[in-house]
């Protein structure tokens, strides 16, 4: 049985993906890498992060991103999320505008999403490791196996979750959700490569009117 360092509740519901014979080789390649000296995204005890500031009894909203930023310094295990001192990537930028636009809120610009985090959003990488500066390079390693057990976990045992997918990527993960007891917004990905087709989605307005409706509390979203 692996032992891995995650959050009980989530330990909990996901041990069965842990002992699969894919998470064991997908283990072995990131010690293989790092043996020989490779440098891993993000650093080895953020890989979780997501799941250790957002426990699954808590989680109300799940953001779907695709793989962890390459750049030193940047990656913190939590999807289109840098750490505080760091300049806002293109995406976050964007998704920063629609906030302001939707709620008529004011953004400090800080590009650390754990407040989002510790109040029920799981900011979920489908693949959730990368080497450095080799985009995507971890994206045929197991992890996309593990996180869409993760959304099935949360779409399973979950009532009323809102599920953030933007862009083709993400929104090929709509299958996995049971659209009966949960909410699923879709939209254009963030990236100013989507030319602006993401603004306008009101995602954060419509999740909290979601989540007010049903008698939960609705996300802060102003950093």
């Amino acid at each position: 049985m692996m032992t891995v360092k995650i959050e009980p509740s989530w330990r909990e519901a996901l041990q069965s993906e842990f002992d699969q014979p894919y998470f064991a080789g997908l283990a072995r390649q990131l010690h293989a890498e790092k043996a020989a000296g490779r440098t891993i995204f993000p650093p080895g005890g953020q890989i979780f992060r997501a799941f250790d500031l957002c426990p699954l009894d808590s989680t109300k909203v799940v953001i779907l991103g695709q793989d962890p930023y390459h750049g030193y310094g940047q990656a913190m295990g939590l999807c289109f999320s840098v750490p505080r001192g760091v300049p806002a990537p293109p995406s976050l930028k964007n998704i920063f505008r629609e906030i302001e636009t939707d709620l008529g809120v004011r953004m400090s610009g800080s590009p650390d999403l754990s407040p989002w985090a510790r109040q029920g959003v799981l900011l979920l990488n489908a693949v959730l490791t990368v080497r450095a500066g080799e985009p995507t390079s971890h994206s045929g390693i197991g992890w996309q196996t593990f996180t869409d057990a993760v959304i099935r976990t949360v779409s399973e045992r979950r009532e009323g979750v809102v599920f953030l997918l933007w862009g083709n990527y993400a929104r090929s993960k709509t299958p996995l959700v049971d659209a009966s007891r949960h909410l699923v917004l879709e939209a254009a990905h963030p990236s100013p490569l989507a030319r602006g087709a993401f603004f306008g989605c009101r995602h954060f307005s419509r999740c909290n009117d979601y989540l007010a409706a049903q008698g939960k509390v609705p996300i802060d979203w102003q950093l």
